[in-house]
């Protein structure tokens, strides 16, 4: 849903700064990850590197699915049925690139954007009526748009900063089937150095930080699960056997509580496929427990990028053998790792998105969140208007969170986010095409 019938330049032009880190240490933001189609994914932390022997990805008979075929080509699979017919000019093909590697980034700087100038609101042309959406939101703070959005009763699962418990009581008021997942704001909780962690303790004195909220009576009812520390970065199998040890031992003590927890909270390209083996205890402990696993799928210039779907155009279908090194990357987790080791533990994407830190990426060099590269998915077929471009892209991982069954939704980053990450952020006319989608995307109400 991004040609509305009217053409125009879009907003959001690039930032002149780069936005500031949500979180201190090592994250996403400051350990870039990428991987190549024949090559994988690599691992940089501290000025050191090391390739990760993962199987490479089959390579896709590159096909091109223009508006024009939308719904008459049986060969574009079923994530053409929930797309709107769209007028736009001839489609444009986005060329190849080389594997990307890591490359460590530099300290952020404080980013003041500029107020885009006024947009029109196009005249939108709506998804149609599909089977029920598994995506959902990233939320840091309360704003009224996201009630707009959870009223469509389709937002499968909220992760949330904001533990005021007025807030989250409100979003169960709403859409009662979506579930909460919560966690510690960062000024409360530090990110962690795996190499200096003392498992069992930190697990403890972690679980002492976390009850005030957890197991507050009047915030209880509303939690589904909570998190831990954010995007952990194990660089060897001692770092990844520590935080496997303080996740079960954490998952453990609020079990027993009847707390459930959301393991691994890793960011995007993470762990190296060779490290899960050391993982496997914590999640052996959320399957004990009823807990789930947490994972991050971010990749830029489009969400496509680095999938065996990449530079197929506009629409380009998603079956459920597609596989990708930083999204869908899930799917290499769970069909080489979890499903045949009996431990499928249910899925949350509890970020996922457009995110230009990935490196050595097409697109422009110092694009940060997606409102940034709009200007080149206009230029290169891909939609001219921004907010439906980006939404389109969503629904395209939507469909292929659909295909799995063991994932539960994945939570778009963000909605409501955190100061200096505007570019990130959907409210506005994003959320509204988002909302408009997922009314006709909701799941069938008992009685109606």
């Amino acid at each position: 849903m991004s040609e509305f019938g009217q053409e125009h330049n879009p907003s959001g032009s690039q930032a002149s700064q780069e936005e500031t880190p949500r979180r201190t240490g090592w994250s996403r933001r400051r350990f870039l990850t990428g991987a190549g189609g024949v090559a994988a994914a690599l691992l940089a932390a501290c000025g050191r590197s090391r390739s990760t022997p993962t199987p490479p990805l089959p390579s896709p008979t590159a096909t091109q699915v223009g508006p024009s075929s939308l719904l008459g080509n049986p060969a574009a699979g079923a994530y053409n049925l929930h797309l709107p017919v769209v007028r736009a000019p001839g489609e444009a093909q986005v060329a190849l690139v080389p594997e990307p590697t890591l490359t460590p980034t530099p300290p952020k700087a404080t980013d003041t954007p500029k107020p885009p100038p006024p947009t029109p609101t196009p005249q939108a042309t709506p998804f149609p009526p599909g089977p029920p959406s598994k995506l959902g939101l990233f939320v840091a703070r309360n704003d009224p748009q996201i009630f707009d959005v959870l009223s469509t009763r389709a937002v499968t699962v909220v992760k949330t900063l904001e533990l005021d418990r007025n807030f989250v009581a409100q979003i169960k008021q709403t859409s009662p089937n979506t579930r909460v997942i919560g966690r510690l704001p960062d000024g409360d909780l530090s990110q962690v150095e795996l190499a200096q962690l003392d498992p069992i303790p930190a697990a403890h004195a972690y679980v002492e930080r976390l009850l005030p909220f957890a197991d507050d009576p009047q915030r209880r009812p509303y939690f589904d699960g909570w998190e831990t520390y954010n995007e952990p970065v194990a660089g060897n199998v001692d770092e990844m056997a520590r935080w496997a040890d303080f996740e079960a031992e954490r998952t453990r003590i609020l079990g027993e509580r009847g707390i459930r927890s959301v393991i691994g909270n890793f960011g995007t390209g993470q762990p190296p496929m060779e490290l899960w083996e050391s993982f496997l205890p914590a999640v052996q402990t959320a399957q004990q427990y009823d807990g789930w696993l947490g994972l991050h799928e971010y990749s830029a210039p489009t969400i496509y990028h680095l999938t065996t779907r990449d530079s197929q155009g506009r629409y380009p279908g998603v079956s459920p053998e597609d596989s990708g090194w930083l999204t869908l990357r899930y799917r290499q987790v769970y069909n080489q790792i979890l499903i045949p080791r009996g431990l499928a533990i249910p899925l949350v994407l509890t970020e996922l998105g457009v995110d230009g830190y990935v490196s050595d990426r097409p697109g422009p060099a110092d694009a940060r969140g997606w409102h940034h590269f709009q200007d080149f998915w206009a230029q290169n077929g891909y939609g001219l208007w921004g907010p439906g471009a980006y939404i389109e892209q969503l629904v395209w991982y939507d469909e292929a969170m659909r295909q799995n069954d063991y994932v539960i939704g994945g939570c778009i980053y963000a909605m409501a986010g955190s100061q200096s990450w505007e570019s990130y952020d959907i409210l506005g006319p994003a959320a509204a095409v988002l909302q408009q989608y997922l009314s006709v995307h909701a799941p069938a109400i008992a009685g109606q």
